[in-house]
């Protein structure tokens, strides 16, 4: 029998997957992992996912499933010597029972490469079968060697009907012979909490579990009250997730990078608020715009530079919570601006083409002459002074070195301030050809 001193969250994993909230994309009726589990085809996987979506309950069920022995390892506490001490039981069980072990790793990502590799040859010979849980990207944190050993599974975070659910089966369910949570919750109450919960079943039933210790009864009612006040008092210290070093953190920035290069300045906004909410350095944003100033609007509107510059020097002068209304400015100017990533793309073509080109010389008209000596070498020998020549533009004159020439980096594009820089361009190119020909 359970511990009273369980937590809810503890108590309250389901013992069917019936009773399994959410995950539907992987344990409906004709999913694959499903099929494994209802045809007890057991193999080696790995649950990848945000906190409270049911990766630990899913591993145990697997176990119930199919009458394994189930073995759990949490990477935060655990080494070397508890894993061959894990290997050495599934070895007695199998000996004893003729059956395999589920082995769950909890955090795995948190083990080194070499706490990583101990488990490879037990999972080739089925010592047991390998179940690992990360909220982390294991393309990143997990060796290629464990991953090419098992079978990747995303969990999704709960929705808010999902979480409902759970809620409502921990106040109407005598849970696990510990009794019902006798207490009286509204449906807006619940859907507080559902909400505030984020995709974390487990962050849910936490609350609830407070909220019933701070309940009240009142007069003429049976049971104690759970208000809206106190939901919101618990709520009132969270944040969104949003791991700085991991997976979330590189997510919200790709959106609201993609947000301002898709010129749409509702996303941009709301994903640039969410990362603040997180607790996003606000000095790690204000590069990120300044970059994407140059990078996705560039010539189209040049002025988007300077205000980014402006709104990060703002932000500086004012501090959290004033600055950031300038940041918020900026975001939303880069998102309405013209676009163009000609500058980005050209910069990235010269800067391949100075590294794997080679040393080529400096053309002898485009080198200094400073000493007789330079002179007499013939270095400058033919340059032309372009603010002597008609319009300030020396038509025909190469500036790249001899092998590069003809090369073009930079193609404004037809929109913003570019339009007229593309056709000044076009214009002294037909004029450099026209020269050319009259060379030949």
């Amino acid at each position: 029998m359970s511990s009273p001193f369980q937590p809810l969250a503890d108590r309250m994993r389901p013992e069917t997957l019936d009773d399994y909230a959410g995950q539907s994309h992987l344990l409906a009726q004709g999913k694959p992992l499903r099929a494994a589990i209802d045809q007890d085809r057991l193999h080696s996987m790995l649950f990848w996912g945000p906190p409270g979506t049911g990766k630990t309950t899913l591993a145990r069920l697997i176990a119930n499933y199919s009458g394994a022995a189930f073995q759990t390892l949490s990477a935060v506490l655990s080494g070397v010597k508890d894993i061959r001490l894990a290997v050495d039981h599934a070895r007695q069980h199998f000996d004893m029972t003729q059956k395999a072990s589920v082995l769950f790793v909890d955090e795995v990502h948190r083990f080194n490469k070499a706490q990583q590799d101990a488990f490879l040859p037990h999972i080739e010979n089925g010592t047991f079968v390998f179940i690992g849980a990360t909220t982390e990207n294991p393309s990143f944190e997990l060796n290629n060697a464990l991953l090419s050993r098992v079978r990747t599974y995303v969990l999704r975070s709960l929705t808010s009907e999902e979480i409902q659910s759970v809620i409502r089966r921990a106040l109407m369910d005598d849970v696990n012979g510990l009794g019902k949570l006798s207490l009286q919750v509204s449906d807006s109450v619940i859907e507080n909490i559902a909400s505030a919960a984020d995709g974390d079943a487990r962050r849910a039933l936490n609350w609830l579990e407070i909220a019933a210790d701070l309940a009240e009864t009142k007069q003429g009612q049976a049971h104690p009250v759970i208000s809206d006040a106190v939901i919101r008092e618990l709520a009132s210290e969270n944040t969104n997730r949003f791991d700085k070093k991991g997976d979330l953190f590189y997510e919200q920035i790709s959106a609201l990078h993609k947000s301002v290069r898709g010129s749409n300045p509702d996303g941009a906004l709301y994903w640039f608020c969410r990362m603040l909410d997180g607790g996003c350095d606000p000095h790690y944003i204000a590069r990120r715009i300044v970059r994407m100033a140059s990078e996705e609007v560039g010539n189209a509107d040049p002025r988007a530079l300077s205000l980014s510059l402006d709104a990060w020097n703002t932000y500086d002068r004012l501090g959290s919570p004033e600055g950031e209304l300038a940041l918020a400015q900026a975001v939303l100017y880069l998102a309405v601006a013209p676009k163009s990533n000609a500058a980005y793309t050209a910069y990235n073509q010269a800067r391949d083409d100075a590294a794997i080109s080679g040393s080529h010389d400096v053309p002898m008209h485009l080198r200094n002459a400073p000493t007789q000596l330079m002179k007499g070498m013939g270095f400058g020998d033919g340059y032309r002074y372009a603010h002597n020549e008609e319009d300030a533009y020396a038509a025909g004159e190469t500036y790249l070195p001899e092998p590069l020439e003809g090369r073009r980096y930079y193609e404004p594009v037809a929109r913003g301030l570019e339009i007229k820089i593309r056709d000044k361009l076009n214009a002294l190119r037909e004029r450099d050809e026209a020269a050319r020909a009259k060379k030949r």
